[in-house]
């Protein structure tokens, strides 16, 4: 029995999301497949959230990005905030689970193929210092610099940075998110080169109202990014 077979059996494969046997690493069981709501079909252009209907040739939107003045071009997320989504997203960004990244990034370059670009800069939405220095690591990057692999583009990690501490979203409304991250990031003078005039596609694990994203947004275009396009892990909806 080789080495790989021996630490197979050891350590068989497990659910990304609950933890039981799979038949292969990186991978759900067919419970929480089932759970995982990924999303599929018509979808919001703007930020990727289903709609009732079939796909055409036009791009349609949902209530609040008919109302909400969004600062970017177009928006895809892979999976509903909810059920598997939820479970994953949580342990990524709180439980110390990067390997879920790998099949997370490869679930979101898969829903934002249709909308990217040639010559576009992925980059990550990013955390305050000290938020990043208690958690060690940045979810959104991990996901970031995988879909730039598979995508074939250009990655840029420090692209943006927080010029303030904000305070956690959870709990605010609408417009106290808004409020919350407004102005809230900055492009680097050292980065703005790398963007001046280009596409940028800006990645995190959740969108919930598209205030941080739309933060992010202004910073990039402030800088001179020709279009912003935003992506995200998954996204939590009125009817979630």
């Amino acid at each position: 029995m080789g080495m790989q077979s021996v630490l197979r059996a050891i350590y068989p494969p497990q659910c990304l999301a609950c933890g039981a046997r799979v038949t292969s690493d990186f991978a759900l069981c067919g419970t929480c497949w089932r759970d995982a709501a990924f999303i599929t079909g018509l979808v919001c252009d703007k930020c990727g959230t289903p709609l009732p209907g079939d796909e055409g040739d036009r791009p349609e939107f949902c209530d609040d990005c008919l109302t909400i003045a969004r600062p970017w071009e177009r928006g895809r997320a892979a999976l509903m905030y909810r059920d598997t989504g939820r479970r994953l997203v949580l342990a990524l960004k709180h439980g110390d689970r990067q390997d879920i990244a790998k099949p997370a990034a490869t679930w979101m370059a898969q829903a934002v193929r249709p909308i990217l670009l040639p010559g576009m800069v992925v980059a990550p939405v990013p955390l305050h210092w000290q938020r990043l220095f208690r958690r060690r690591y940045n979810q959104a990057a991990l996901l970031s610099a995988r879909v730039a692999r598979l995508a074939g583009l250009d990655h840029c990690p420090d692209l943006l940075r927080r010029a303030r501490k904000t305070g956690t979203q959870d709990g605010r409304d609408r417009d106290g998110r808004f409020a919350n991250v407004a102005g809230a990031m900055t492009v680097p003078p050292g980065r703005a080169d790398r963007i001046r005039g280009r596409a940028v596609l800006l990645v995190d694990d959740v969108m919930t109202s598209g205030a941080t994203f739309s933060a992010a947004a202004e910073a990039c275009l402030a800088a001179g990014a020709g279009q912003v396009f935003i992506l995200s892990l998954a996204r939590v909806a009125k009817d979630a």
